[in-house]
């Protein structure tokens, strides 16, 4: 089978289900989240080749269409790499906060089925359905439901696994994408399993993948009929006893409900090293802007806001401070940021990279009605959440701080693109 063929098959086809007894575990996966969110407001992008990700000469990839997949793109890519193996793609930047907003409808959406749901990321989730099975349906049924809802609500789609293990569930949710639902029976799983490459098991990356490879190991079952004592000798007592429970199928962890995040931050790499304090300011300031929009969304403050400054030789340094309440304001946030940035002594030293972190985080409820750099807030969140409804209904960019619109305006910054590393 092509590449093409591999990337573009379709999902299983509706018809009788493989036989869910048993399999109690869903892994729900968006299809290319970052583009398929995109495409809702660039419908005629559709069917081409589209990149999400930073376009400066240190961008890298956040998310390719499966068009651009074809051309060997994939995420954590280089952007420059990306684009000379796919010089038509279209690139857009990346927009966090229209992610999350989508994300967190889908979500919701998890929640009202089972409270059993383990976010992995914005876009993938493990479900244990089993005590939603009497009131929805079987597991199948309730994995076809899922992905009806999310289409018919977000207008994207997702692909679901659905098993007996969480191992199993995601490797069949990534086995039938895009868009697609695949049921691997309980005692399935061996069958499943045993011809897939090493590579599939978690814990087998490039390095590992050789020193199978060495041994002649290919496949899962290859491996699996090794001795667990010889992968042990190989490579080492933890990893060669867990490779040999995952390729018989065993993954006795359960799902785990989402715990809180502990910490919310944003970070940039310049496109080139910077020594001019007033643009370093200016970049604390943007990702300030959409930490306490982070936090705010998330219904959220917290105690502790930390810088990161890599500098051009790549030696990194953070500086923190834990303030006198909780906040989840971006001017509190920038302003400490600057002093912590100021106190660093790094001011006319070159930077590659600045990040803005808030941890020690909690539910903001009725935040403090005073800032903890002793100014009165009044008039400060009221503002804040104002921006944060004008950025729901027409994007960010709409309103920002004035300092914001100056560096667009002289050029040297990105208009909404993020370009994390």
């Amino acid at each position: 089978m092509s590449r093409k063929q591999q990337l573009h098959r379709p999902g299983p086809q509706p018809g009788p289900p493989a036989d869910d007894t048993g399999c109690a575990i869903l892994h729900v996966d968006m299809d290319a989240f970052f583009v398929s969110v995109e495409l809702l407001e660039r419908p005629e992008l559709r069917g081409r080749p589209v990149i999400v990700g930073g376009a400066g000469a240190r961008g890298v990839v956040s998310a390719a269409s499966y068009e651009a997949r074809e051309y060997g793109v994939h995420s954590a890519m280089p952007m420059t790499r990306a684009r000379r193996l796919c010089p038509r793609a279209v690139v857009l930047p990346v927009s966090h906060g229209k992610y999350s907003r989508v994300s967190a409808s889908v979500f919701e959406l998890f929640r009202s089925i089972t409270p059993l749901v383990e976010p992995l990321s914005l876009d993938e989730a493990f479900l244990d359905v089993a005590g939603a099975v009497r009131r929805l349906g079987r597991p199948a049924e309730i994995a076809r439901s899922i992905r009806e809802q999310v289409r018919a609500q977000q207008g994207i789609t997702c692909s679901v696994g659905v098993a007996s293990t969480k191992f199993v569930a995601k490797l069949a949710s990534t086995r039938c994408k895009p868009d697609g639902l695949l049921v691997v029976p309980a005692g399935g799983a061996v069958e499943f399993l045993h011809p897939l490459p090493v590579a599939s098991l978690w814990g087998v990356g490039e390095r590992t993948e050789q020193a199978l490879a060495r041994l002649g190991l290919r496949t899962v079952g290859q491996l699996a009929q090794v001795p667990v004592a010889t992968l042990q000798r190989e490579l080492g007592n933890a990893l060669g006893a867990h490779l040999h429970e995952l390729a018989w199928g065993r993954d006795p962890r359960d799902v785990v409900a989402h715990t809180p995040d502990k910490s919310i931050g944003a970070e940039e790499t310049f496109e080139t090293d910077v020594d001019d304090p007033e643009v370093i300011r200016r970049e604390l300031l943007r990702l300030s802007e959409r930490v306490g929009e982070r936090l705010r969304a998330g219904g959220n403050a917290g105690r502790t806001v930390s810088v990161k400054l890599r500098m051009a030789n790549f030696k990194t340094i953070t500086r923190a401070r834990t303030l006198a309440e909780p906040t989840d304001l971006a001017r509190v946030i920038y302003i400490t940021a600057c002093e912590l940035y100021e106190g660093a002594g790094l001011e006319r030293v070159r930077l590659r990279l600045v990040g803005v972190r808030v941890e020690n985080l909690g539910p903001a409820g009725e935040a403090p009605r005073q800032l903890a750099l002793d100014e009165p807030e009044s008039g400060w969140r009221e503002a804040e959440r104002a921006m944060d409804q004008v950025a729901h209904r027409f994007g960010r960019g709409a309103v920002r701080p004035a300092a914001l619109v100056r560096r667009a305006e002289d050029g040297d910054g990105r208009d909404g693109g993020d370009g994390r590393r």
